[in-house]
């Protein structure tokens, strides 16, 4: 999601954002999705059944962030495995062509409408790859894990001050696109905060999944609705497109650093972005996250790395060059030996707009869950199916008309910003780490690892930090190094002395994320943490 203003979110409830247990524990941007998941948790059920549930509930109570109209990726470590990725990256229709859009008068790629409605939504996909992991004869039923969002969906659940913003600030431009207004603005308004928010058409889809099963939403009947919508709509995408789409298993890209081994997703994310951050900070030597120091070696760090992805990031079918050959020692060598600890670099450009929500949870059986789901901008591309509930994504967008591994082309994959983290650390621990924000989403990344592995701070601490953003963001188009406001005017003054161009943005901005992370210690506790920037809650039983 682009955030839509840099209204901050306070820490209104402290106790929703910690938490510790041994038989399961979630976190989650909204406190309703980790209600569903630990519920799950409860009842006997793995992480990835309690992520299906979560992932389900947060399509419906938070609308603007995500939905079962995007895409998704999981990366998942079980106890005497190694870690696994599940890309629900959604395919180019087979008629979204350089030309077809070209011939539409296009000079880049649209965002909204029909045009932008370009990718088949690979999130429910994934769900059905991640439970196909659960044996059959353990596994919790389909409608069971999704309960409790098709009661969301159809008896309602309080608007957030998040949907409500969102809607009040691009209700108006939305509304004009097919089937938006009908299904998110019924009554031709905008929610307030605590009402009672309803998507009737979203909860008998969800029903339909949970009688006719996941895969019905590419080769059944709720396909069908889809392409005859579509079609009429404008929109490239066709039944054959839903048809011969299926999410896939491939393995994480990884990297050794001093605390242990990192993970995260493989191309066409920017996975590898945050894994040359970290990888590039660990080889600086700094020893504290107190003062300018750190954060100005981090974003050096994310200006090598960014530059890397800018230029090499594309589907990995038409990359010119392996990921892995990317974090190479030799090159994290020569990249943090052209960082200046006395001035700042220019930045790489260009910018990665976008966002989403993260979640994390993890079982007592061992199982540790990094999940990602997203609709690229605030509601997608906005067009909307009135018989589904359904907004479908305008992920596309992360295409490129120019020549390079990122055009568009049929059945292709876009470059995407998502990427969950996950590490396994020297003294045994497990963590699963994540947010949402587009290009932001490395840079914290980078900041709650460091902060908790590297210099000892709380999981709860860690995340709550003030933190920086680098680059362009939602509704601003500078790229300044933005600072919440809680960092002292001796830091920015260093920073600025430095080279940086500061900007001051308020405290918990829901610009710098949605921050959350799981960890399984070796004793087998589980501790989770939430971003009180969000909605959100970490829950353990």
């Amino acid at each position: 999601m682009r955030m839509s203003e840099n209204t901050p979110t306070n820490p209104a409830n402290v106790s929703k954002l910690y938490a510790s247990g041994e038989k399961g524990c979630i976190s989650a941007p909204h406190y309703a999705a980790a209600e569903s998941g630990r519920s799950v948790l409860a009842e006997g059920g793995t992480a990835i059944e309690a992520m299906v549930a979560a992932a389900a509930t947060i399509a419906v109570v938070y609308p603007h962030m995500n939905g079962l109209g995007g895409d998704a990726f999981w990366l998942i470590k079980r106890k005497g495995e190694e870690p696994i990725v599940i890309s629900g990256c959604g395919r180019a229709a087979e008629r979204a062509t350089v030309n077809y859009y070209r011939d539409r008068s296009y000079a880049e790629l649209p965002v909204r409408g029909p045009d932008a409605a370009l990718l088949v939504p690979g999130a429910i996909s994934s769900w059905k790859l991640a439970l196909d992991l659960v044996p059959e004869a353990r596994r919790l039923p389909l409608e069971r894990l999704l309960r409790d969002a098709t009661d969301h969906a159809i008896n309602g659940c309080p608007v957030s001050r998040s949907l409500s913003r969102t809607l009040d600030i691009f209700g108006p431009e939305l509304s004009t696109i097919d089937g938006f207004e009908q299904v998110f603005l019924p009554d031709g308004r905008v929610p307030v905060e605590g009402e009672l928010y309803r998507q009737p058409a979203l909860g008998t889809t969800l029903r339909r999944l949970a009688a006719e099963g996941l895969d019905s939403f590419y080769r059944g009947p709720i396909a069908e609705t889809h392409a005859h919508f579509l079609e009429k709509a404008g929109s490239p995408l066709g039944l054959g497109d839903f048809q011969s789409y299926t999410a896939e298993y491939t393995k994480p890209l990884s990297i050794a650093v001093s605390a242990g081994t990192l993970y995260n997703t493989p191309p066409p994310t920017q996975g590898l972005a945050s894994l040359l951050i970290l990888a590039i900070f660990d080889r600086l030597g700094v020893r504290s996250d107190d003062g300018s120091s750190y954060i100005h070696h981090l974003v050096e760090a994310t200006k090598r790395a960014f530059a890397v992805r800018n230029a090499k990031l594309g589907d990995s079918d038409s990359m010119e060059v392996n990921a892995s050959a990317l974090l190479a020692p030799h090159l994290i060598t020569e990249a943090a030996a052209s960082i200046d600890a006395t001035r700042a670099a220019p930045w790489p450009g260009p910018s990665q707009l976008g966002g989403t929500i993260w979640m994390g949870a993890a079982d007592s059986e061992g199982a540790v869950v990094s999940f990602i789901q997203s609709l690229f901008w605030e509601f997608g591309s906005g067009l909307t199916c009135p018989e589904t509930g359904i907004v479908f994504e305008n992920r596309g967008a992360g295409f490129s008309l120019a020549q390079g591994p990122n055009q568009l082309a049929p059945r292709k994959r876009p470059v995407h910003t998502l990427n969950p983290g996950l590490a396994e650390l020297n003294d045994g621990r497990v963590l699963a780490y994540g947010t949402m924000g587009g290009d932001g989403q490395p840079q914290t990344q980078a900041a709650l690892f460091t902060r908790y592995v590297l210099f000892g701070r709380t999981l709860a601490d860690a995340i709550s930090q003030p933190r920086w953003l680098l680059g362009k963001t939602w509704g601003n188009s500078s790229l300044s190094l933005k600072l919440e406001g809680r960092f002292s005017a001796e830091i920015e003054n260093q920073l600025n002395t430095l080279g940086h161009n500061t900007e001051r943005v308020p405290d918990y901005s829901e610009m710098m994320g949605h921050a959350g992370a799981v960890v399984m210690h070796p004793s087998g506790q589980l501790e989770g943490a939430s971003d009180p920037r969000s909605d959100g809650a970490a829950i353990a039983c």
